[in-house]
């Protein structure tokens, strides 16, 4: 496992950060498989939320075996000070521990969004004083969405976030006014040594209508590990980026991990990924 600085905070972060939200539905035991395996794989940074169903009551039977040995990282999706801090608070509970080391303000991909949480009264006023109070070790923001890229520059211009959780991947770089919103974020994050992080690393477009959820992501995922490969090759090709979300389906981490491994040229990835005429963005009709 390849491990990058995290921006700022200093971090050693494995460049696979284990997505949480593919314990939002699973039970204990599976749970405690997919941890396991992260944790066996090399993975030390595990990034969960508060609306990621049960997954924080999952995740949190671990939290005080493994605490010394992670990173930690949760997100409010709350807008207004007061529901952020009890969001804060809760998810401390839930996770059997006294202090995150990153508070994320979650799913922000619009300007309407942020304004919500950086204004008067907003959420950021409760992740700064669980930052003051040492609830928190810092604070960073995440988003999906078209705008995401643009949004987030315009978060690091307003508020000095340690952290941006963004996406990207191959088929979305191919969209002009994407890859330009997402190149200035680049430099505004390269500025102030910010960690960037990346979702949606293995999507491969929305759901079909009418077509069976086979995994438990809300955008239909990439399925195969050379495909999967080519995705994580492509993304961690970008040396900006400190590290990618694993997908939110406990049973695509193992082709995940072993696409870190075993890697494959980028350029490469980009040929074979260029071959699927129906790959295409997740957020053309977005369901959540």
């Amino acid at each position: 496992m390849e491990y990058r600085r995290l921006g700022r905070l200093g971090h050693a972060s494995s460049v696979l950060i284990y997505g949480a939200a593919a314990l939002s539905a699973v039970d204990q035991d599976t749970a405690d498989r997919s941890v396991q395996e992260a944790l066996d794989a090399g993975i030390n940074h595990l990034d969960v939320a508060a609306s990621y169903g049960d997954a924080e009551v999952r995740l949190g039977p671990w939290i005080p075996r493994i605490r010394k040995d992670i990173f930690l990282a949760t997100k409010t999706e709350d807008r207004d000070h007061e529901g952020a801090w009890a969001s804060i608070n809760r998810s401390l509970e839930r996770l059997q521990t006294d202090h995150v080391d990153l508070i994320q303000l979650h799913a922000i991909g619009d300007l309407g969004e942020l304004d919500r949480a950086l204004g008067r009264g907003g959420a950021i006023e409760a992740a700064v004083r669980a930052k003051e109070e040492g609830l928190v070790g810092d604070i960073g923001i995440t988003g999906h969405g078209e705008h995401a890229a643009e949004t987030h520059l315009e978060a690091l211009r307003r508020f000095p976030f340690a952290t941006v959780l963004t996406p990207l991947n191959p088929v979305l770089w191919r969209d002009g006014v994407f890859r330009a919103n997402y190149q200035g974020l680049v430099e505004e994050v390269r500025r102030q040594d910010a960690g960037l992080m990346i979702i949606k690393t293995a999507s491969r477009r929305n759901w079909p209508d009418g077509a069976a959820h086979t995994y438990s992501t809300w955008y239909e995922p990439f399925g195969d590990a050379e495909r999967i490969c080519a995705t994580v090759s492509w993304v961690l090709g970008h040396d900006e980026i400190t590290g990618l979300a694993t997908s939110g389906d406990v049973r695509l981490l193992g082709m995940i991990v072993a696409a870190e491994r075993d890697r494959m040229d980028p350029a490469d990835a980009d040929v074979l990924l260029e071959r699927d005429d129906e790959y295409s963005s997740p957020f053309l009709h977005m369901t959540i």
